[in-house]
């Protein structure tokens, strides 16, 4: 019997609006370092599928072959006991030529190895459902894994302002800005109604909100509550904060109550650079020459859509040490 020990390599396939390519990209490199047209990375590196708003599924990659005779003579060594299985051939759009397998080959090719396992196979409810991906040239066989739309979920919020960051933003900014959660502390310093907070909350995250709003301070931890989330938010200025953090999320305030003019966008970036080693920016205006004055380098970037409305997320890292750390300031 061939054991079913992972080689340790993933296969995520995507999809995404054409609108949603440049954020679909960005997000894309903060978790492998790369991006692809193709729609479909291989990687080392395992992420659950649902913290991405764009990841589809993911196949934890059991064995691989040169063709489909390869998987089905590995397969035929697969013995599940009694534990029922299903094996699917995943749609996948945005596959070199090479790899395209028509659908009628497709169920065919489910059909063969589904007859080689040894085992029960229960389409409607198994205990293990297996994929099989072609890529690169090459086959791939392993465990499937469905993402779930947990973005779509938080939708639907008690408190919602026009201007806020949609839903499916949100979790992909909370994953450029913290690609690997283990260790890191984040915070939202102008964290407005939480949309932020509640989509890294819900990954794990661990990140704490603020707002000089007392309104929309009450507004996030309503919204974080609803959701069955546990999460801090504190009233007051970024000029206050006095702890370490590895990064900083800060959507810059536009809305007609809370916009920020040109010296008070400065201030906000300025007042980022004792506590945050790293930042995420969101902007609707051009502000490069402010992130370099207040010490930070842009590092990497793209535009996010919705509909006309554009927003620009800079991904950025501190360059200068500040004059006067956090733990000197709390020293004092």
């Amino acid at each position: 019997m061939k054991q079913l020990t992972p080689t340790g390599e993933f296969l995520y396939t995507y999809a995404y609006h054409q609108d949603e390519k440049d954020l679909c990209f960005l997000e894309m490199r903060a978790f492998f370092g790369a991006d692809s047209e193709e729609k479909v990375v291989k990687s080392t590196r395992g992420i659950d599928p649902s913290r991405s708003p764009f990841i589809k599924e993911r196949i934890e990659v059991l064995f691989e072959g040169a063709d489909v005779a390869d998987i089905l003579e590995q397969a035929a060594q697969v013995n599940m006991g009694s534990a029922t299985f299903k094996v699917i051939f995943p749609k996948i759009n945005g596959l070199a030529f090479e790899d395209t397998v028509d659908y009628a080959e497709k169920r065919d090719i489910e059909r063969q190895i589904g007859f080689v396992i040894t085992g029960k196979a229960d389409v409607h409810n198994p205990a293990v459902t297996f994929g099989l991906m072609p890529f690169g040239g090459r086959w791939y066989f392993g465990t499937y894994l469905q993402s779930e739309s947990v973005w779509f979920k938080h939708q639907q919020k008690p408190r919602e302002y026009s201007t806020a960051l949609s839903t499916k933003v949100a979790r992909a900014i909370a994953n450029i800005a913290v690609p690997e959660p283990a260790g890191v502390k984040a915070i939202d310093p102008c964290c407005g109604i939480g949309t932020v907070l509640v989509e890294a909350l819900s990954m794990g995250i661990d990140i704490v909100g603020r707002d000089i709003n007392p309104l929309v301070v009450d507004g996030s931890r309503e919204n974080i509550a609803h959701f069955g989330l546990t999460g801090r938010v504190d009233l007051g200025p970024i000029a206050d904060i006095r702890q370490q953090y590895d990064v900083a999320i800060i959507d810059m305030p536009y809305n007609l109550y809370t916009h920020a003019t040109p010296d008070e966008q400065q201030e906000i970036l300025s007042h980022a650079l004792p506590f945050a080693e790293k930042l995420l920016v969101v902007t609707i205006e051009s502000i490069d020459h402010m992130i370099e004055e207040a010490g930070f380098t842009v590092t990497d970037r793209c535009i996010a859509k919705k509909g006309l409305f554009l927003r620009e997320i800079l991904v950025c890292e501190r360059t200068i040490k500040p004059a006067i750390l956090v733990e000197e300031l709390i020293e004092v």
